[in-house]
């Protein structure tokens, strides 16, 4: 069964193409094209907070994630890609969901094409990245990717049905 769409169901679904293409374009770019460190190196020259941090370490795609390991601003950057990754897909996400909703039902249906679309592009999208100088496929990314989508997938359906009125029954008085 499909509802009637309209103008913002369009727009949606542009502007879920346009984050592809900027994911694309982003995923071409070597790993010195989109390196931040010179740049925190700058901003953060002070290293604040590398007291509180430096006792975090944890392993990730099999690699160390630390201050010792990676530096302080390696170690910074490292979740400056890894926020980006997790925000990309949370709009991916949301905007296929705004843009099919209306589309597909029941919104179950909905929100898992939305999780499949934005899940198959993570994938392609890091396939992409591994034909590409000093880049690498993760699968972490990935599922860091889906987990972003999932996400703003999840609260925007939360939002939209809430924002749903239960249609309201207004008892007819009876005056004799």
């Amino acid at each position: 069964m499909y509802k009637k769409t309209g103008w913002k169901d369009n727009l949606f679904i542009i502007l879920a193409l346009i984050m592809m293409i900027i994911l694309f374009f982003s995923s071409s770019m070597t790993y010195q094209d989109q390196n931040v460190q010179p740049l925190l190196e700058k901003l953060l020259s002070g290293e604040p907070l590398r007291g509180l941090l430096e006792g975090i370490r944890f392993s990730y795609a099999g690699s160390e994630v630390s201050i010792q390991a990676s530096g302080y601003t390696g170690f910074i950057e490292f979740f400056i890609r890894k926020a980006a990754h997790f925000v990309s897909y949370f709009l991916l996400g949301l905007f296929w969901f705004l843009g099919i909703k209306n589309r597909v039902q029941p919104i179950w249906l909905t929100v898992m094409i939305a999780l499949l679309l934005t899940a198959g592009y993570a994938s392609f999208d890091e396939l992409h990245q591994s034909f590409n100088p000093n880049r690498t496929a993760l699968m972490e990314d990935v599922f860091l990717d889906s987990m972003g989508a999932f996400t703003g997938i999840l609260i925007s359906w939360i939002f939209f049905t809430k924002r749903r009125k239960p249609k309201s029954k207004i008892k007819k008085l009876k005056i004799k």
